[in-house]
Formats: C-alpha cells, structure tokens, sequence
C-alpha cells in the first residue's frame, strides 16, 4: 500500500496573496532617501506632474469652501489622503524608468498610465466611495459640534480632535488598501482585489514600519498645507517616488507578470 500522499497541483500566482518581506522599522528614511534621488534625476516631469496636483488641490479647497465653508473644506483638506495616491499614480513609472536606466519624460509617462487604466479606474471607484463617506462623516460630526459662522479656537480644536478620530479609521483602511497596491497595479499585471489584499497583508506584518512611513506622509503632507498647497509640488512627487521603492522592499512580485512599457524588458 502506497501511503505517500499525493501532492496538491501548484497555486496559480493570480489567486495568491503577493508573498511579503519583513522590513525593518526605520525602512521609510530609505524610502525616501531613494525617493528624493528619483526626483533629482527626474526634475521637470515631477514639477509638472506636481503643479497638476497643485492645482486639482487648489481647486477642491476652492470648490469645498463655496459649497460647504469651513467644515466642507476641513473635511476635504482631511480627506486628501484618500486620494493622495491616486493622484500619484503616474508618478509610479517615473520611478521604474530610472530603476531601468531611462530617462523619464512626460509623454512616457502618461502613456504608462493607459496600460492599467482599468484597475486605476476600479480603484478609483472605490476609493471615491471612501472619500463622500468620509465627507459625510465630517458633516455629521459638525451637527454634533456646531462651530457656527465665526468659531472659536476652542470649538475648532475639539471639532479637529473628535473628525480626526473619525478620520482615522477612514485613513487607515484606505492607507493599507492602497500603499503597495497602486504601484503594483501600475507596474504588474495583477488584479485590484490581490492587489489590495496583498498591501494589507504586508501592512499587517510590517506594523511599526508602516506606522512610521503613515506618520512621515502625514507630516509632509501637513507640510505640504502649511505652505498653501506649494509645498505638495515637490512633496507629491516626492512621497510617490517613496512609495514606490517601499512596495519593491515589502513585495516579491516576480511571480506576477510586467506590464509592458515601450523600450522595456525589466522591471
């Protein structure tokens, strides 16, 4: 009697959570010390992409002020890390055509986001679902703490507190979901529920890294407020080529096919 048990055919990589490494807890510093050398080598794409964001910016805080006032605009300037990556996600090939020895221009790079369009959009449905929650969110918590038309310090400062512990849990589902999951729709043939599932995995099993890296992204982004919006020119791109490097550290994807990209054979 044979009691060798037979062996389970192999699981297809598309079915499969993205196998992740173990970072170390300051891995981020290296995030974006690589970051900051992509945006040295990659100035005028990441200025004109970075204006772009700019202006988008501009115009939702404009948009959130006519339409809502304060609490509108504070819950959409809050509600920028939702779609903060989105936002970057042409950014992502910027970083891969350094990693092959090219040199990014602008035209390269909007081609490159075509490729995974359908994922991006997907995504960005999700993503958007999010967002209005979350700005629904922030209008229920004005009817709960009234600010009035003109608000004292002390009234905005619990109305920051209590929308912030709100906003929290918001963040932190969509800071999981999409911190490895968007530059790996935008450089490997993958699906968005694998793509999402294996960046929340890898959050999970990397917590005081990512603890660190969602604290960094939050100061530079405050940063980036403080300088009415200016300051995200360069903190996007920044932050995205960061971002970049952090899901090649985090995630083996070599099981998962390139998408192609003109002139190229490497990832």
């Amino acid at each position: 009697m044979n009691n060798k048990q037979e062996q389970p055919p192999p699981i297809s990589p598309e079915t499969m959570i993205v196998p992740c490494r173990t970072l170390n807890t300051g891995a981020a510093f290296d995030w974006l010390r690589a970051g900051w050398d992509d945006l040295r080598n990659a100035w005028g794409v990441s200025l004109v992409y970075g204006f772009f964001v700019f202006l988008v910016s501009a115009f939702v805080a404009w948009l959130a002020w006519k339409l809502g006032g304060f609490v509108l605009l504070l819950s959409a300037l809050l509600g920028f890390v939702f779609v903060a990556p989105l936002l970057a996600f042409g950014l992502y090939s910027v970083s891969r055509q350094l990693c092959e020895g090219k040199t990014p221009d602008l035209d390269h790079t909007l081609q490159a986001i075509k490729r995974p369009m359908g994922n991006a959009l997907v995504y960005t449905l999700v993503l958007l679902v999010v967002f209005l929650l979350w700005a629904r969110a922030g209008m229920m918590v004005q009817v709960f703490f009234p600010l009035g038309g003109d608000p004292e310090w002390n009234h905005i400062l619990t109305f920051l507190l209590i929308g912030s512990a709100v906003g929290s849990i918001f963040a932190g589902v969509s800071f999981a979901a999409s911190v490895f999951s968007l530059p790996m729709l935008a450089n490997r043939d993958i699906d968005v529920i694998t793509a999402v599932i294996s960046s929340i995995n890898a959050v999970l099993r990397n917590k005081p890294a990512m603890l660190l890296w969602a604290s960094l992204i939050c100061a530079l982004t405050l940063v980036g407020f403080l300088t009415a919006g200016i300051g995200l020119i360069i903190i996007i791109p920044w932050l995205a080529y960061a971002t970049w490097h952090g899901y090649r550290a985090a995630l083996d994807v070599s099981e998962w096919s390139i998408l192609p990209q003109e002139n190229s054979d490497k990832s």
